[in-house]
Order: structure tokens, then C-alpha cells, then sequence
């Protein structure tokens, strides 16, 4: 659905802002760029969006950087306007897959895009990433080419893709680029920029691919005409892929005559430079030429990134195969610097929307044996890992830091939070739901039943129950009436329809009525979509998987009862 959100008067001009026109370049005394970013996204000068603060780490290097947002697709003139690069083009499809941008989980159209303009739909074409690097190709013949963001990232191998229903190649293939960020970019794009300028060779830079005709000594995963010839294939390469890429070790993949080298993931920023790329001068605004609002800005404008990696590795979720599993954390420090200076921007109201990041209470967390050597997909299931220690109480000390500066009045909680790791530390449970609890609650159970929780490697929902009852009795103690959002998920990977009636009957046995609840998509590169494409589970046994949108659709419907398909409820979950 199309937003009408009236955007506030820009506070910042267009001067604070990298250029997005020849007027903007001409201000800035540049007659031709030393990079082109081309991005999926508009134009947000936020550290939230991927290509901005890719851009603004390479500004502070020295580099004149220019950002192509939305380019039409149906000619060059936008891609051109900024002329060619002296470089590289590095080209993202934004912060989300394109396709699952464009379609729901029962192959429909969206009707809305919180990263355009309005809100509206159709600003990005399918398949961005291959679109964007045939315009480039054609608009400056013989330019290197990058690509990166999630969408490439995720697709860097064989893969299968849900909306096609097939098993695709590795994009580095498809789109002819020269080279594919995977992860997060950081530390790759400042070396591909470096070894460009002093006219070196881009081999041997970790965090990324590149085509090759041998794969020298890296581990061989199935090639992608043996995964064609046997589906099961693809849950062995992903497993591999994300072992090695834990364990940092060089994987490679054939397909035909040619070789997808993938070097071992970039390495983790430090304490000191995961600060430094969050200091950078962002504006935190949409680009003065947007005459409507983009509905992300609200939704991450006050939030605060604290931390990256997820050491859940849930078999759905791509965070672990997009960020890594071991975490990295900003200090105190450079939080309550962000901090101050949310409360200078114009339209500040005194709360910090979200401090946090894919788990929030896995601030500070370390593995003592930095994953050297550990062949685990999770830490945290099936059970929790002795070598990763945990800094709840420091997380909390830290959110109360940030609520005595001048200014602020409130900091919340918005992203993901582990109940099971809540459990362990009774006084971090006691100041979340005292302090940092805005009425609600969002936690993923993901599901009742405990077949489908252990292929989606999730801990067992009794835990979830547990912690149920302990927020409710905070709650009480408190004088507070705050609520818990379960998330659930339909349809996924061996859930069959009678685990579906059993979820329903957990509902309905407590009087709650689902609000977030999800149909599975099977997303690129994660094992719960080689699940889906194999129909087994790891250890290679049948698994039943519901693929028609007919079974999907049923699946779903399931939670709630005697409603229509879809329906939505307002009642709010206790």
C-alpha cells in the first residue's frame, strides 16, 4: 500500500550529502568520479542502509564518490549522468533482496516499498543486481564491476531460487562482474579501491569472489551440475559454506569449465573501526531531491546500531551467512556519542527507537576460542556453547548510560531479543521489563512444536513458555501492563499440517490471537531453502515440505481458525 507520509523540511543541504547530479559533483569542484555506487534503495544518509555508509567510508579515505539511487532500467541516462568512474562501479540491489522486495510468500505482488519515495512499489526491477550490471556494462564498456549487498551476497554460490522454482548459478557468473562482496563490505570495498588506485590485481581479497579456471587449494564444494543432478547436493554445499566460512577457510565451486573462488571472510572489525564506520557524517536524512517520504527513514532514523553477527544460526535466517556468526560490538562510548547527536537533529522527541542489532542482548558477547576450529552451525543450539560468554548486565549498565544524557528520555528495544539467553541472567530479565519494554514485546518462538523447532535450530519452546510466565509475573511486580508478540512461521521445511493445528491449539488454549505471523520463504543460501529443495533434513531423511501455494496458503490459514485467509486481528497478544 502506498504511504502518504508528509516528509518534514530537510534540515541538511544538498551540500552535506554525496552527489547524486553533475550540479552536486560541479559544487564540490569534481569533474569526474573516482567510484560510482549504484544502489536498489533511494538515497538515505543513514548507517542503517548498506551502499551510504560504504560511501562515506570511502569519502573519508579521499575517494570522490558518487551514488547513482533507482536508476530507470529501460535506458542509460541515469546510470551516465554522473559520467564514468576513474575506478570501479560497485552495484547493490539495497537492503533486501529484490525479489523478496517484490513478492510475498505466495509468489503476489507488493503493493509498497519502504525504501522509495511514497512508499510505492516497482522502483527496482526483478533481479536487480543482474539488471544494474547489464546497464553498466552497456554504459561504460570495459569498467571493473563490484557487486555486493545482500542480494549478491546471498546468491555468491548455486542456488536455489523460489520464485523461478530452479536452481540458478552463482550471480558473480550471471551478471559477468569482475568481482562479489559477500558480507559485509567494509573492509573488501577499501581494499578493491586501494589496489585499483596503485593499479594492482584484485586476486586474493578476502570477502570476495572472483571467477577462475582452477580452484588451487581451496575445499570443493558440489559442483553446480552435480547439485542439478542431485537435489540433496545443495544441503551438503550450504552446510560446507557455512562451516568454512565460520572457520575462515577458502571455498571454491565449478560450474561448467569455470570455478567460483570464494576467499575466506574479511576479517572482524575491531572495537575501534566498527566505531569509526558508525561516526562517519551522516546526515540520518532521505537526499533533498525526494519530494515524498521514505517510510524507512521513520522506521530507523532514532535506532542505533550496536552490534553485528548472530550467534544463533537459525537454519532460515541469512543473517549468520551475510554477517558471520562471531559478534562484534561498538563500545559505550561511541553509542552515547550516536546518542548525543540524535538529540540535536531536528524532529528529536527524546527516544531512541531500538539500540541494538540481529540479537539485541548479544551485545558484547565473545566466543573464547574466536571460532578457531569450532564446527558448530549454532551456538546456542542444541544447546548453549561453554566458549561463548555473555555480557547482558554490561548491555543493560550500557542502555542506562545512554538514558542519563541530556535530552533523552527513553531508549527501547526493537530488535531481535533471545528469550533462552534472557533466562540465564534473572536481573536482565527484571530490567527489560521494568526499563525497557514499551509496552511490547516482540520475541520469535518461530513455532510450538518441537520436530519443526529442531529443524529450524531453535531451543525448545518450553523456554519460551518459561520466559512467558516470568515477564508476566515482572509485569505484576512492576505495576506495568506490557505484552509479548510471539513471531511464527507456516509452511516451513518439514511442518506438516498437523503441527500447524497444534500451534493454533497453543493459541487458543491461552486465548491469544497471532499478529505476527509468517509464511516460509525460501530465501537464497540458507539451509532451511536447500531443506525446501531437497525435502530432506541434514541427515538426509524425507522430509514432508508444503510447496504448492494451495498447501502454503492452508498452512497458514490454519492460525487463524474460522478467520478468512489473511485476515489481520487487532487484539493484542498477553
Amino acid at each position: 500500500m502506498r504511504q502518504n507520509i508528509k516528509p518534514s523540511r530537510a534540515s541538511a543541504s544538498r551540500a552535506d550529502f554525496l552527489p547524486m547530479s553533475r550540479q552536486e559533483m560541479q559544487a564540490r569542484g569534481w569533474d569526474e568520479l573516482d567510484i560510482l555506487l549504484v544502489s536498489g534503495d533511494a538515497y538515505v544518509d543513514h548507517p542503517a542502509f548498506g551502499v551510504p555508509l560504504l560511501a562515506r567510508l570511502l569519502e573519508k579515505r579521499g575517494y570522490r564518490v558518487g551514488i547513482v539511487a533507482q536508476p530507470r532500467w529501460d535506458n542509460l541516462e541515469d546510470i551516465q549522468k554522473l559520467g564514468r568512474p576513474r575506478l570501479f562501479c560497485g552495484i547493490s540491489a539495497g537492503s533486501l533482496d529484490s525479489m523478496l522486495c517484490h513478492y510475498t510468500a505466495f509468489r503476489k505482488k507488493r503493493r509498497d516499498d519502504a525504501y522509495t519515495p511514497g512508499g510505492q512499489a516497482g522502483a527496482r526491477p526483478n533481479r536487480a543486481c543482474l539488471v544494474y550490471s547489464n546497464l553498466v556494462k552497456a554504459a561504460f564498456p570495459g569498467l571493473c564491476l563490484v557487486l555486493g549487498g545482500v542480494e549478491a551476497s546471498l546468491r555468491r554460490f548455486a542456488h536455489y531460487d523460489f520464485w523461478s522454482d530452479s536452481l540458478r548459478r552463482s550471480l558473480l557468473l550471471d551478471s559477468k562482474a569482475d568481482l562479489l562482496v559477500y558480507g559485509m563490505g567494509e573492509y573488501a570495498i577499501a581494499e578493491i579501491a586501494q589496489r585499483l588506485q596503485k593499479q594492482q590485481g584484485l586476486e586474493g581479497i578476502r570477502g570476495t569472489l572472483r571467477v577462475c579456471t582452477e580452484p588451487g587449494s581451496a575445499s570443493l564444494l558440489p559442483s553446480y551440475e552435480e547439485i542439478l543432478a542431485d537435489k540433496v547436493k545443495l544441503l551438503w554445499a550450504t552446510s560446507e559454506m557455512e562451516s568454512a566460512m565460520h572457520a575462515g577457510l577458502p571455498l571454491a565451486q565449478k560450474h561448467g569449465q569455470r570455478y567460483v573462488f570464494c576467499e575466506p571472510p574479511a576479517p572482524l572489525p575491531s572495537e575501534a573501526e566498527l566505531d569509526s564506520y558508525y561516526e562517519l557524517p551522516f546526515t540520518r536524512e532521505a537526499h533533498p531531491s525526494y519530494r515524498q517520504a521514505i517510510p524507512a527513514v521513520a522506521m530507523l532514523k532514532w535506532s542505533m546500531t550496536a552490534l553485528r553477527g548472530c550467534a544463533g544460526g537459525c537454519a532460515f535466517c541469512s543473517l549468520a551467512s551475510h554477517q558471520g556468526r562471531l559478534v562484534c560490538s561498538r563500545s559505550p562510548a561511541s553509542l552515547r556519542k550516536e546518542a548525543q547527536a540524535l538529540t540535536r537533529l531536528k524532529g528529536w522527541r527524546g527516544q531512541v527507537s531500538d539500540v541494538g542489532g540481529p540479537t539485541a542482548n548479544l551485545w558484547g558477547a565473545s566466543c573464547r576460542i574466536e571460532g578457531k576450529g569450532c564446527r558448530r552451525p549454532s551456538c546456542l543450539f542444541p544447546d548453549f556453547c561453554p566458549q561463548l560468554r555473555l555480557e547482558q548486565g554490561a548491555y543493560i549498565e550500557m542502555l542506562r548510560s545512554l538514558e542519563k544524557l541530556p535530552g533523552v528520555k527513553k531508549v527501547g528495544i526493537a530488535s531481535g531479543l533471545r528469550f533462552d539467553l534472557a533466562l540465564r541472567d534473572p536481573d536482565f530479565c527484571q530490567a527489560l521489563v521494568g526499563e525497557f519494554v514499551s509496552g511490547q514485546l516482540k520475541l520469535a518462538p518461530e513455532h510450538s512444536e518441537d520436530k519443526v523447532l529442531r529443524l529450524m535450530r531453535k531451543t525448545d519452546f518450553s523456554l519460551f513458555e518459561e520466559f512467558s510466565q516470568r515477564f508476566a509475573k515482572l509485569c505484576r511486580q512492576c505495576g506495568k501492563e506490557q505484552y509479548i508478540v510471539p513471531y511464527v512461521m507456516s509452511a516451513y521445511p518439514g511442518c506438516s499440517m498437523a503441527d500447524m493445528q497444534a500451534m493454533q491449539a497453543w493459541f487458543k488454549r491461552r486465548g491469544w490471537k497471532p499478529q505476527q505471523a509468517q509464511c516460509f520463504i525460501p530465501t537464497p543460501g540458507t539451509i532451511a531453502t536447500a531443506m525446501y529443495y531437497a525435502e530432506t533434513d541434514l541427515q538426509g531423511n524425507k522430509i514432508y515440505v508444503a510447496k504448492s501455494d494451495r498447501e502454503r496458503e492452508d498452512q497458514h490459514a490454519v492460525l487463524y481458525g474460522q478467520q478468512k485467509k489473511g485476515s489481520r486481528t487487532s487484539r493484542k497478544t498477553r
